[in-house]
């Protein structure tokens, strides 16, 4: 399916942000938000939502960091993650700027949200504190508890892709997160890819020693339960 993108600069706060908005040639069945890993946008994270376009939504590749900031060393990431990883309300807040651009610049009243990593976690944190999306998709995410969000049931669809022996989240951050979407009454599910660690989806994670190394299978098989996730929810 042809489509056509363009970036999208907005603003919050005084920092200016940059998106990218990738359209379907037909119209659209809704918008998804594609959230970044902790380098920052990329064009790994623009190819999902061209990919997103060619499947007949919207994709928009948000941006939580402000246009520029992108980190490449370890250091840089850990840099540019750590702050928002640490102050979950000011990541939300931007979150929650970016699902506003998205439907508006779209056109689309509905959305969803997809994140890799770090992104995983954000898109978590938007069905979490009730934002109004339909559905998120967490691919190899962050599963921690923002700690602002206790006793607030989740309306959202949630599903975690998940690689088991990834060491940043264990098992127990599994059960953990269990335990949190049981407690607030959500509709979810998660998909654990045995013997598979983080950034299954990556093909340039190839550093097992720090616990991150592309899987193709795994990456098949997370983006055939997107496509299908989608489609229950859109049709």
């Amino acid at each position: 399916m042809p489509i056509t993108t363009r970036y999208v600069d907005y603003e919050q706060d005084g920092t200016v942000y940059e998106g990218f908005l990738a359209m379907p040639e037909t119209p659209a069945k809704a918008v998804v938000l594609v959230a970044h890993a902790w380098g920052g946008q990329t064009g790994f994270e623009q190819d999902k939502a061209k990919l997103l376009a060619e499947w007949g939504y919207a994709g928009f590749a948000i941006d939580v960091y402000g246009k520029g900031q992108r980190g490449e060393t370890t250091e840089e990431c850990q840099a540019l993650m750590t702050p928002l990883a640490n102050d979950r309300p000011t990541l939300q807040a931007r979150l929650s700027t970016a699902l506003e651009v998205a439907k508006s610049e779209s056109g689309q009243d509905r959305a969803a949200a997809i994140g890799f990593c770090f992104g995983g976690l954000s898109v978590l944190d938007m069905a979490r504190c009730g934002m109004d999306v339909d559905g998120v998709v967490s691919f190899h995410g962050l599963l921690n508890a923002p700690g602002n969000s206790a006793g607030r049931n989740i309306s959202a669809k949630v599903l975690a892709l998940h690689g088991w022996d990834d060491p940043m989240a264990t098992p127990d951050d599994v059960i953990a997160f269990s335990k949190e979407m049981f407690a607030a009454a959500a509709d979810w599910q998660l998909h654990a890819y045995g013997k598979t660690l983080h950034a299954f989806t990556n093909p340039d994670a190839q550093n097992p020693d720090f616990g991150t190394q592309y899987d193709a299978g795994a990456d098949r098989r997370s983006h055939a339960a997107l496509r299908d996730f989608l489609s229950e929810i859109y049709g």
